[in-house]
């Protein structure tokens, strides 16, 4: 708790008054991050309130983390694999976030293991938010059992979150171009709404960007670090990024050698880590 104090003071001290012409962002997906008295088949097992509350501070840990890094709060920070919004009211209320002034977007979706997207983002540097969830849809307009895309639009700025559906099963790959093709149609409508630019984030569940080294690598599969989250921007914006590869995120790989993210669970077995993927942090600087 002590270190957890003062990297709050430092941030905050830094933090106070961001650069008007750019905003830092984080995307994480914080796998698998249900309410400990959710009722679901997916939850994992073993899923206690102590196991909950410590995945909620090791998030708010890590947010400040970044924060000490880049001198200054994430604006904006979008989450994959929520169960539900009392999850991220839970996350923001029971934590130092709560003092940061930090706002919800939560929309249920009708993914069919009941994880969904959500966003927060600062009263204090954005202008009013106004928010939307768009459905993934079939070949017959219906909407796919899978998560919905998040929007946000701060004036003429809008974040637009993705998590698309998974490499699990058969027949995923088409969805996931029907998912890319469908993204781009939000985009679209939001920049002939007025918006000037446009950041599409998200874990996109295809190698997208060949990882050019370690700090750019969000998941460990087989022992070969990839990039399946990432972001694509439209109109006047450009972004920097990189893989939050902390220490504290990170475990030995037993199986492939190096390091892997720590996960929550591993199968069965409690590892007491926060995911399987690393959180992506961005600049998002305005032309």
């Amino acid at each position: 708790m002590t270190v957890l104090l003062l990297a709050f003071s430092a941030a905050f001290r830094t933090a106070a008054s961001p650069a008007a012409d750019s905003l830092l962002v984080v995307f994480w997906n914080v796998e698998n991050f249900f309410d400990y008295r959710s009722d679901s088949e997916y939850k994992p097992e073993y899923w206690t309130r102590r196991r909950f509350e410590a995945k909620c501070e090791a998030i708010c840990k890590t947010l400040l983390s970044v924060a000490d890094r880049y001198g200054r709060i994430p604006d904006i920070v979008a989450l994959a694999e929520v169960e539900k919004p009392s999850v991220t009211q839970s996350l923001v209320r029971s934590t130092l976030l709560r003092k940061l002034g930090y706002s919800i977007v939560h929309y249920d979706s009708p993914d069919h293991r009941g994880i969904d997207c959500a966003l927060l983002y600062r009263n204090g540097t954005l202008p009013s938010c106004l928010p939307s969830a768009r459905h993934l849809l079939g070949d017959d307009l219906a909407p796919v059992a899978t998560r919905d895309f998040l929007v946000a639009r701060f004036g003429r700025f809008c974040v637009v979150v993705n998590h698309h559906p998974s490499k699990v099963g058969g027949g995923k790959s088409e969805l996931r171009s029907s998912a890319m093709r469908q993204m781009l149609c939000v985009k679209d409508s939001l920049m002939l709404a007025g918006c000037s630019g446009v950041l599409c984030l998200g874990d996109f569940n295809d190698t997208l960007w060949e990882p050019a080294g370690p700090r750019e690598g969000t998941i460990k599969y087989n022992g070969h670090w990839e990039k399946i989250d990432g972001c694509f921007t439209f109109g006047d914006i450009c972004v920097t990024q990189e893989a939050f590869a902390d220490a504290s995120l990170l475990t030995e790989d037993r199986v492939f050698g190096g390091l892997r993210p720590r996960r929550c669970f591993s199968g069965p077995r409690y590892e007491g880590g926060v995911s399987d993927h690393l959180p992506l942090v961005m600049i998002v600087k305005f032309d």
